[in-house]
């Protein structure tokens, strides 16, 4: 159990909530450690938990008919998985899988829907996270249509070293290709311009952005906006609730 609302902070949701809702939530949330290529959840399945990563980051996974799959969106601290049993969904249309091992905090769904029903500053929070999220994958899915391979590559380091809050990543080039639904050697030929051009280094199972900059100049207009997205509209919330 929770003791301290700075235990949340490592969520940025959780991290969002005034004293009076964490002391509601925080009985139900139990820190856990998520494992690389983790099953959380399979499409078509009942949502049974949510998960709000702090060091984790979590996939959402498109998956075909064939076995092949894609990355729709990636979920770590500014997050939470599981977003339709507050819709009345209840069971998840993707794969939920986890992209890079970590933490997260684990909440049942059902714990959540019944604070959702009860808390006006809990619902406005989840809506504008769906809003953001829904941008994310509607973004993530022009993006992997109409831009270049390495165009794609910048848009994904960016986000990954976002959501983990460092520029050393732990990741394989056949991970990325999975993710991005391409095949690996293509992922190599990307990476090595990029290694080339000082804008990364990367080695077997390892990758670290040394050029955020010129990373940001060298991927398309979708890491942007969806960053802006979630930046204009979660902030402000906290911001609006400080000030109350």
């Amino acid at each position: 159990m929770l003791t301290l609302q700075s235990d949340l902070h490592g969520n940025h949701l959780l991290g969002a909530l005034p004293s009076h809702e964490w002391q509601a939530l925080a009985p139900h949330l139990e820190l856990v450690h998520l494992r690389t290529e983790q099953l959380l959840c399979d499409s078509g399945q009942r949502i049974h938990h949510v998960y709000f990563p702090t060091t984790a980051i979590i996939s959402m996974l498109s998956t075909m008919e064939d076995g092949s799959s894609v990355e729709i969106a990636a979920v770590g601290r500014e997050g939470m998985t599981g977003v339709p049993v507050l819709t009345g969904g209840e069971t998840m249309p993707n794969r939920v899988q986890v992209q890079c091992a970590g933490f997260a905090y684990r909440m049942s769904a059902q714990a959540l829907k019944q604070q959702f029903a009860r808390s006006d500053f809990l619902r406005r929070l989840m809506l504008l996270y769906m809003h953001a999220l829904l941008t994310q994958v509607a973004q993530t899915a022009a993006c992997n249509r109409h831009h270049a391979l390495s165009k794609q590559l910048c848009r994904w380091l960016l986000i990954e070293v976002d959501r983990v809050a460092s520029n050393d990543l732990t990741v394989t080039q056949q991970l990325i290709a999975d993710m991005l639904g391409v095949r690996r050697e293509g992922i190599t030929e990307a990476a090595g311009k990029l290694h080339d051009e000082g804008l990364i280094h990367h080695s077997r199972g390892h990758i670290k952005v040394l050029d955020r900059k010129g990373l940001e100049a060298r991927a398309c207009e979708c890491y942007g906006l969806v960053k802006r997205e979630f930046d204009r509209l979660l902030p402000r919330l906290r911001q609006a609730e400080t000030v109350e």
